[in-house]
């Protein structure tokens, strides 16, 4: 099969499709006058060209003459209606009929452009206005489909594929005849099926009747990227223009001048669009003639609220990026109240800190905190007056590098103020930008002033840590000095018995290594405590040859030999202790105090009963497990609380029962090591 007869079948396809959209579009149009009858144009004008490049491939090539011009009608119908449907006007009102004459205008000179350029085979110029159409027309399909409610979203997509596939493929057609300087003839011929191909999209998104959008709503970041964009598209289409005109006038050295020449536009083009200054003067021309407001407010708190939740960097320098981007500031200096009543620069960014405080009574921070004003050093250089005649402080006035200061503003007191440094591009304060800065900084005052209480919080739980470490360790000590107190006592009486003399030396180097274990807790970098597997009747043992000098004497009754647990063997020894300890004090000296080693299931029972003077069950409810509750006149009321909390910590638990006048019995139920549970 030739190939005019393929792009002949391949635009008749088109013509037919287009024609039958369009019949069924301009019935609509005629109940319903709007954005029907543009829609139905659109398909005509499609249809038309579409049926003439048929015409003229297959049977009379006189017609192709007339297909530039109306394949600019056709685009430009498009584009047309996009902007009708982005909110370009709705054709009743004066405004719409102005928009109407000026693209009937704008279409006549697309069309005798494409003629004339045809005429005189100016082949690149015409490429060029046909690639810049379809950037054009993509662009405003993204616009399109973006700013249209997401709910609604459901009847507009497809319209936004058909139509965005018609000016992808003139892209993809005209971009490759752009690089060869010439049209390929498959890709020409294959355009016609694959606007074909377009067809059941719109009519799809005909059926579904879609409420079109009033107005379009683009906002500031894409309507920035779009500029930059279209901005890049149309400089690339000159530079290359530049390279093959360079190339045809250049003879032997064309190719390298043209090769020359596009590297260079390229860097250039990059050097552009990642200069600052660039951006941020393209950001400030779209803001100040494109939209009423400065601020998307929407996005602007989200960047806020995001830039202050990361953290890539010290919150304050992030305070100061935050605040500094919503003017285009590339530098500034963050300052905040010490424990000193003065503020001072704790964080910079691009600037260098100065040495200088500022006194929270002084003139500068007093007018901050009563006005809440932002400080155009500019304007106050100009004027003083305007700021009720301020003396500003020296480090300030007289460093040109200082554009603004913006009080930050917790609650009604001052944390503390960001300086900035003068934009990239100028920018007028006015009220609405000056209102922004005053929110901005309020936010990060928030979020400063909660890291400040979180550290400070922090501090106060690891000295209410070490506290309480402190105390168990002086609760430890006073045990140790009861038993060698006691020890000494019993010395007067025995120093001659050398039985007693090695049970002192044993006691006595064990209470020495109790009291190194203990100095070494109130180190900060020790290791925290490990538990392995320790088997208690040894334990048990020699914990009652420790309080051997008590009297009366602890008991350690036989059984339980082979019961192993998992636990840290001095803390378990010292929890043991505690409770020894204790029931040694509440009995007297004809009294007695028992230990057992039982097994309950899985589960060893430390049991230690006395015949003390016991506790009440509402002691026991109320007082006998609060840390710094005692009865003794020398007690600390920690060690019953210690073990307890040590028991459960290891999966364990410590039970009591006590009668006034009948005693007292702990049970220490700790849990047996798996190995040890199973054998």
């Amino acid at each position: 099969m030739s190939w005019p007869l393929v792009a002949g079948i391949s635009y008749g396809l088109a013509a037919l499709a287009y024609f039958l959209l369009a019949v069924l579009l301009l019935r609509a149009g005629r109940r319903r006058r709007g954005r029907a009858g543009l829609f139905g144009g659109a398909c005509l004008a499609t249809a038309v060209w579409a049926a003439v490049a048929a015409g003229g491939a297959v049977r009379w090539p006189a017609l192709l003459a007339a297909v530039d011009g109306l394949e600019a009608l056709r685009t430009a119908a498009w584009l047309a209606l996009l902007l009708m449907l982005a909110g370009g006007g709705s054709g009743g009102d004066t405004s719409g009929s102005r928009g109407r004459r000026a693209w009937l205008a704008t279409v006549c000179g697309l069309a005798a452009a494409s003629w004339l350029a045809a005429a005189e085979q100016r082949l690149l110029l015409l490429v060029a206005i046909r690639l810049g159409l379809a950037v054009l027309g993509m662009l405003l399909v993204e616009h399109l489909y973006r700013g249209t409610p997401p709910g609604e979203r459901w009847g507009i997509k497809f319209a936004c594929l058909g139509m965005g596939a018609l000016f992808a493929y003139d892209f993809y057609l005209y971009s490759e005849a752009l690089l060869f300087r010439r049209i390929n003839e498959e890709i020409w011929a294959a355009r016609g099926a694959v606007n074909a191909l377009s067809v059941p999209l719109l009519g799809l998104a005909v059926a579904r009747n879609p409420v079109w959008a009033e107005g379009l709503l683009l906002s500031r970041q894409m309507m920035f990227r779009s500029a930059a964009l279209l901005g890049s598209a149309l400089y690339l289409l000159a530079m290359a223009g530049s390279a093959w005109y360079l190339r045809y006038i250049g003879g032997e050295w064309g190719t390298l001048m043209q090769l020359a020449c596009l590297f260079g536009a390229g860097l250039l083009l990059s050097g552009v669009l990642f200069s600052g200054t660039v951006r941020s003067q393209l950001k400030v021309l779209i803001s100040k003639h494109f939209y009423q407001g400065r601020y998307d407010y929407r996005q602007e708190w989200q960047r806020i609220t995001h830039a202050m939740a990361e953290d890539s960097a010290p919150l304050a320098q992030r305070a100061i990026q935050a605040v500094a981007e919503l003017v285009e500031s590339p530098a500034g200096l963050l300052w905040l109240r010490r424990e000193d009543a003065a503020f001072h620069s704790v964080a910079r960014w691009n600037m260098p800190l100065p040495l200088a405080a500022e006194a929270a009574d002084g003139v500068l921070c007093s007018f901050l905190a009563a006005r809440g004003w932002v400080i155009e050093m500019p304007e106050w250089r100009a004027d003083p007056h305007r700021y009720g005649g301020l003396v500003l402080p020296d480090w300030l006035a007289g460093d040109d590098g200082v554009w603004l200061v913006v009080p930050l503003m917790l609650e009604r007191s001052l944390l503390g103020f960001i300086c900035l440094a003068p934009p990239r591009a100028r920018l007028l304060l006015n009220w609405e930008v000056r209102d922004v800065l005053k929110i901005a900084g309020r936010q990060a005052a928030s979020y400063l002033a909660h890291q400040a209480s979180a550290d400070s919080l922090a501090v106060a739980r690891q000295f209410e840590s070490f506290n309480r470490m402190s105390t168990f360790v002086v609760h430890d000590l006073k045990n140790l000095v009861s038993q060698l107190s006691l020890l000494l006592v019993n010395a007067e009486r025995h120093k001659s018995n050398p039985a007693f003399q090695e049970d002192m030396l044993e006691t006595l180097a064990h209470s020495l290594a109790k009291m190194k274990t203990l100095l070494l807790k109130l180190r900060r970098d020790e290791l925290p405590e490990r538990s392995e597997p320790l088997p208690l009747a040894p334990l048990l043992a020699q914990v009652v040859r420790d309080c051997a000098q008590l009297e009366p004497r602890p008991v350690l009754e036989p059984g339980g030999t082979e019961l192993v647990v998992l636990a840290n063997r001095q803390r378990l020894e010292r929890v043991i202790g505690h409770l020894i300890q204790n029931a040694v004090e509440a009995t007297p000296r004809n009294g007695r105090v028992a230990l057992r080693l039982l097994r309950s299931g899985a589960a060893a029972v430390i049991e230690l009963s006395d015949t003390g003077h016991g506790m009440s069950e509402q002691f026991i409810r109320e007082r006998l497990f609060q840390p710094f509750e005692s009865t003794k006149s020398a007690g600390m009321g920690i060690g019953v609380f210690e073990s307890r909390e040590y028991a459960r910590e290891i999966g364990g638990r410590l039970e009591v029962s006590s009668a006034p006048s009948r005693g007292t019995t702990f049970r220490l139920v700790l849990p047996l090591h798996a190995d040890a549970a199973a054998a």
